[in-house]
């Protein structure tokens, strides 16, 4: 399994959804894992498949804010990491023997596969349906796919008609969503007063999208409080109404925030595939207000699992009817109900992959 996102350790949030799949899959006695990803706390029947010069570097990456940070904010260091961890990769995918079916987490880093006709399991995830609409990129990709069996598997099932137009003659499109852990589950939700409403996000223009503009209305009166926590990638002022608490570990959150919370508020306009804190407040049963983007409109359903919004006078709406205890409770119910029954544990999502490795091996010439 290659990644270029990995957590140093718990307390770390940076690609913690890898670390989840990794220690799902290694709980299982059917297969055998090599990780190349950067360093950091791994199960104990997992080995590590990075060099220590790529681990160095990844290493390094991760605190820069990873391949996408650096492409998106265009530094000239932006522009060489790319090229550096294909190189990497390249390395990587040559002195690896033995290996039954490459899962590849991303799908630039297939890109340097050698054409050995081995399985591939790539994952699909918001950055890139970005990544294919550069320009050459369907035709390097379809260039990889070929003349080996391939499961493309995105995070989120609005991706799937796009991969299915662009490689369903080359590659199986196999929607597998991610999984939650069961803790999530667990949380016993106790609204605080005066209402507290959480955004988990990193702080780029993206990901907060029309935030500000359309909370100020209905929460800078002192009867609600929004509190927002992750870390500053972009500079940006942040209103004084806003609690900001900066980055927040997945321990605090789950211990303290979520059971107090009224609910969460997602207004980005980033390209997401499926955000992780949104599943994890389902399974918790927080009504979530979410922008009217495909990856939310893929994960609820308006006025049942949760309230989407295409304008500031929808939070309004969304804010005002969540107020009350009994349609707070219904919608988090639903939600939690929907989490449990269509997405499940990490083990449950280690299962979706297993599957996919078995309908792969067998097709291998």
């Amino acid at each position: 399994m290659t990644s270029t996102s990995y957590p140093a350790d718990l307390g770390d949030w940076r690609g913690l959804f890898i670390r989840h799949l990794v220690e799902s899959l290694a709980r299982r006695t059917d297969i055998k894992l090599r990780l190349w990803s950067p360093p950091g706390e791994l199960p104990q029947n997992v080995e590590y498949a990075a060099t220590p010069a790529d681990s160095d570097w990844l290493k390094t990456l991760m605190a820069a804010g990873g391949i996408a940070h650096l492409m998106r904010t265009g530094a000239i260091r932006g522009l060489a990491a790319p090229l550096k961890l294909l190189n990497m990769l390249h390395g990587l995918y040559r002195r690896e023997s033995g290996i039954d079916v490459y899962h590849v987490n991303w799908l630039q880093n297939t890109l340097v596969l050698p054409h050995n006709n081995l399985p591939l399991l790539t994952t699909v995830l918001g950055t890139d349906m970005q990544l294919l609409k550069l320009p050459g990129m369907t035709h390097l990709l379809r260039r990889v796919f070929r003349g080996r069996p391939v499961a493309i598997c995105p995070n989120a099932q609005w991706m799937a008609p796009h991969l299915q137009r662009m490689f369903g003659d080359l590659a199986t499109i196999h929607f597998v969503p991610f999984g939650i852990e069961p803790r999530w589950f667990d949380i016993e939700r106790k609204p605080a007063d005066p209402a507290k409403w959480l955004c988990v996000s990193r702080l780029t223009r993206g990901k907060i999208g029309t935030l500000f503009d359309w909370c100020e209305p209905f929460f800078n009166n002192g009867n609600r409080e929004l509190h927002l926590f992750g870390p500053m990638q972009q500079s940006m002022p942040v209103p004084d109404w806003v609690h900001y608490h900066g980055p927040a570990t997945p321990e605090s959150l789950c211990s303290n925030w979520f059971a107090q919370a009224k609910g969460l508020i997602s207004l980005s306009q980033h390209a997401e595939g499926r955000p992780q804190v949104m599943l994890e407040a389902m399974a918790a049963g927080l009504p979530i207000i979410a922008s009217r983007i495909p990856a939310h409109e893929d994960m609820l359903v308006h006025k049942h699992t949760g309230w989407l919004c295409a304008a500031a006078a929808d939070v309004g709406e969304a804010v005002e009817a969540l107020d009350a205890k009994s349609m707070n409770i219904e919608i988090g119910a639903a939600a939690k109900l929907c989490a449990r029954t269509e997405i499940g544990t990490w083990d449950n999502c280690a299962q979706r992959y297993a599957d996919v490795y078995q309908t792969l091996i067998p097709a291998c010439p």
